[in-house]
């Protein structure tokens, strides 16, 4: 039987709950394809500071390396942000995803068609959105050097190699060559160097992918085209903090945040988990939907562990679901036929995904 080590990192406030039903539909659909699944706890943010001082421990960064993938609840809380920010709970975040490496991720946005209805936007504009943003994760902005804040002036560093770029767009080409072979590169060119050196490097890029239709967009045109007309896009690659507020922003074409996954990859690594945060306020309650963690872990199924049919299981069992009319409490106001907890949701999932 085909074995594979899984590194459960529950996190704060509602990730113990979603990450708990994620689990329940990944037995079910590794019992039915026929291999196994052991699962490892470790802390990170403000569990693992609540435990042992330290947003990400040695014991959590070392044993994370010894799985075959990671998958991650959510993070945070009101509780731990007065900490200094070295001590913070998004801190132990950076820190693991800077151990791992993973420097690329990928988040799909898709529009469920019973779920239409759900967006702020109009069924017109996002019918049939399907789209994957490829954003670079451990570079640029956030992890540039110099940095500083004396009280009077603070500043940071946008740095990006040649190297970190092409690695990124290659991982954006190659998905986009299983897609609709179309990827639109997200810059600041006219005003930023560091953003001229990114759309000079992925035009090299794309010559080592003739199918593949390369555009170029600037990051305040490209907010305005994802809400004006979000299915003229196919893959969006774009730095660090461009593509952390765009795929917030690309996130809610689908009306709910809650729906969905992301993975963040590297050359030897993986990390899956859902865009959302840890919900503090609603923790605890049942209510949360796990949806998006679900879909994490079809995710982590397919790119980590190569097991296409149970990530298959896993996508038909969610639409299938929210065809029937089942939804948890946040989109209980679209066609709902039943309003779930946040257990009863992944049994349903579970349920299907198994037959």
């Amino acid at each position: 039987m085909r074995s594979y080590k899984i590194a459960l990192i529950k996190g704060d406030g509602i990730g113990p709950e979603i990450i708990e039903e994620a689990v329940k539909v990944l037995d079910a659909v590794s019992f039915c394809e026929g291999f196994e699944l052991k699962y490892e706890d470790y802390l990170l943010g403000g569990a693992a500071i609540d435990a042992t001082g330290d947003p990400a421990p040695k014991e959590t960064l070392e044993g994370v390396k010894k799985a075959d993938a990671v998958l991650f609840g959510a993070i945070g809380g009101e509780k731990w942000d007065s900490l200094p920010r070295d001590k913070r709970p998004e801190t132990g975040l950076l820190k693991l995803r800077k151990e791992l490496q993973v420097f690329a991720n990928l988040r799909p946005v898709t529009v469920y068609d019973e779920l239409v209805n759900a967006s702020t936007l109009k069924p017109s504009v996002i019918e049939g959105v399907d789209l994957m943003v490829v954003r670079e994760l451990i570079g640029g902005i956030y992890f540039g050097e110099p940095r500083g804040n004396d009280g009077e002036k603070a500043f940071n560093t946008m740095v990006y190699t040649k190297p970190e770029i092409v690695r990124i767009a290659k991982v954006a080409f190659e998905i986009a060559m299983k897609r609709n072979k179309r990827v639109c590169s997200v810059d600041k060119a006219n005003v930023l160097d560091v953003s001229q050196l990114w759309r000079d490097t992925v035009e090299e890029v794309a010559k080592e992918y003739p199918e593949v239709t390369l555009s170029h967009m600037y990051v305040d045109n490209a907010a305005m085209q994802l809400i004006r007309d979000p299915k003229q896009f196919d893959v969006i690659l774009t730095g660090n903090i461009f593509g952390d507020i765009l795929s917030d922003e690309a996130s809610m074409l689908s009306g709910s945040i809650g729906l969905l996954p992301s993975a963040s990859i590297g050359e030897k690594y993986g990390l899956y988990e859902p865009i959302h945060g840890s919900a503090p306020d609603i923790a605890g309650q049942g209510i949360s939907n796990p949806i998006a963690t679900i879909a994490s872990a079809a995710m982590m199924l397919r790119f980590a562990l190569n097991e296409e049919a149970a990530a298959d299981r896993i996508e038909r069992a969610i639409k299938q679901a929210l065809h029937e009319g089942y939804r948890t409490q946040d989109l209980s106001a679209y066609d709902a036929k039943e309003v779930c907890s946040t257990s009863e949701i992944g049994s349903i999932i579970a349920n299907y995904a198994s037959k």
